[in-house]
């Protein structure tokens, strides 16, 4: 055994500087689910930067140096509080934010967002079929960015208003009416936050064909 562990030492310091890369630094995130559809799709594998906010311990949640704030408008992967699920969602309310949504619209500390002129698509369901969907450019603290809204689909599109609280944050979905996000799972404490994501690394066609989307590799996140 000894004889192999001198043998293989090149490699094994490999796969624990490699672990310990991904576990500390950096990761990556597959997208099952089309809650942040348009800007991310099932089937996109994104790239994570762990230290865009705290270092950790790895396989922990053990903050040993915070790095930097989370700031608005970031695409965000944590940890769900209501089931320790891994979520990826935008990051729309920090602490002492007032957040409040009537009738779909998003309101920041009583200021709403701005919406252009909406464009009608069709969003893909179950079993090959399809629901109108409605995609509008959001601008609002700043930010700006593609959302969507699904008409005939049950939603909480009205919220609020509530205050985050120190130390929390609150996420959306960019595909609002099919995202369970903080309107159903609450504020997100910070040692729940993974990493921001920032590009696309890979994506593949998961509900069709299964092809590669060539034109989405290293696409950087909006």
């Amino acid at each position: 055994m000894s004889r192999w562990l001198k043998s293989n030492r090149a490699f094994l310091a490999f796969l624990l500087c490699f672990g310990f890369f991904r576990l500390a630094i950096a990761d990556w995130n597959p997208i099952p689910s089309g809650s942040m559809r348009p800007t991310l799709l099932e089937g996109d594998v994104v790239l994570v930067n762990r230290l865009a906010y705290d270092f950790k311990l790895p396989l922990s949640d053990i903050s040993v140096a915070h790095i930097a704030n989370p700031e608005h408008g970031d695409v965000v992967v944590f940890t769900s509080p209501k089931d320790g699920m891994r979520l990826i969602k935008r990051l729309v309310g920090v602490p002492g934010d007032v957040i409040e949504m009537q009738r779909d619209v998003l309101f920041i500390n009583g200021s709403p967002a701005q919406y252009t002129l909406p464009e009608v698509v069709a969003e893909p369901t179950a079993h090959d079929a399809t629901t109108p969907g409605i995609r509008v450019t959001e601008q609002i603290a700043e930010q700006q960015r593609t959302v969507q809204f699904l008409p005939h689909a049950v939603a909480m599109r009205d919220f609020g208003p509530v205050t985050v609280p120190p130390d929390h944050y609150f996420f959306l979905g960019d595909n609002r009416d099919n995202s369970a996000d903080s309107r159903y799972i609450g504020f997100v404490p910070r040692d729940h936050l993974i990493g921001r994501a920032h590009h696309i690394l890979v994506s593949a066609n998961i509900k069709g064909n299964w092809l590669p989307r060539i034109e989405r590799i290293g696409e950087r996140i909006q």
